[in-house]
């Protein structure tokens, strides 16, 4: 059976977060560390932008300043994120395309989310793949209801996936740093939003636990994946990339407002 490198469980700031997966997937590039499953937490709450938005279209700015939210802007696409804190385990899946047997988008997408419909299978929950369209990239879904958000990076050959796993959801807080521009009132948003997404809460009626969710999670990938997951540190090489990343890249405006700098 073939293995793959597990990150265990660890809560970062949002800088950290989105430096240490650039470092892990620059380094999957040059061959320096096998194909790689990280999993992770957001300390504090942050909001992550894809690599071509606007934040002035899409953040509260100002309310993320005052309540201390990261902003961070992602190298993968798709749209604007609330990561709670306390809410949801975020995953990263960094793999040689060659090694999902696709080069295709929709096929990486669907390869590597059937981990996470077998994670939810595992907690009780029946998930469906929902391929996205023009304005949304694929995610999980429970009967029309978003569970899970995914976006992509691709670069010499490695795709980048990360995306969500929502363990509980306020979307009052959530779209107090959401900005959506038809809404008049945060609840006009979350009146819709409430018909959108969904949580392992919400679908079983009560609390799973981190440690638990994160089990389901590992069991899941290894079995969509018919790999097996052996846990290993971050090499010196990626820890010291993901500092410089982190430093010069992403706690820099020039980055997160702008999506520009000498990187």
């Amino acid at each position: 059976m073939k293995t793959w490198r597990l990150l265990k469980l660890r809560a970062n700031n949002a800088f950290t977060n989105m430096a240490v997966d650039e470092a892990v997937a620059t380094a999957r590039i040059a061959e320096r560390v096998p194909n790689t499953l990280r999993f992770y937490r957001w300390m504090p709450s942050a909001v992550s932008v894809g690599r071509f938005q606007d934040l002035s279209d899409t953040v509260h700015i100002e309310d993320c300043r005052q309540h201390g939210v990261d902003i961070v802007r992602r190298i993968s696409g798709g749209g604007t994120v609330y990561h709670d804190s306390q809410g949801e385990i975020t995953y990263s899946a960094v793999v040689k395309e060659r090694d999902l047997g696709s080069t295709d988008v929709v096929y990486a997408y669907n390869k590597i989310c059937n981990g996470l419909i077998e994670a939810a299978r595992n907690l009780g929950i029946n998930t469906n793949f929902s391929p996205g369209d023009q304005r949304n990239c694929p995610n999980l879904a429970v009967s029309g209801r978003k569970i899970s958000g995914s976006s992509q990076y691709h670069k010499g050959g490695v795709l980048l996936q990360h995306g969500t796993f929502l363990l509980n959801v306020d979307l009052e807080k959530m779209f107090t740093y959401l900005r959506v521009p038809w809404a008049q009132t945060i609840g006009n948003v979350v009146c819709v939003a409430s018909e959108k997404i969904t949580s392992v809460k919400k679908e079983l009626n009560h609390y799973v636990s981190v440690q638990e969710a994160c089990e389901a999670l590992i069991n899941g990938f290894q079995k969509a994946l018919e790999m097996e997951l052996i846990e290993e540190p971050l090499t010196g090489h990626e820890q010291q990339l993901a500092s410089k990343l982190q430093e010069e890249k992403y706690s820099q405006d020039s980055w997160n407002l702008k999506g520009s700098g000498r990187f």
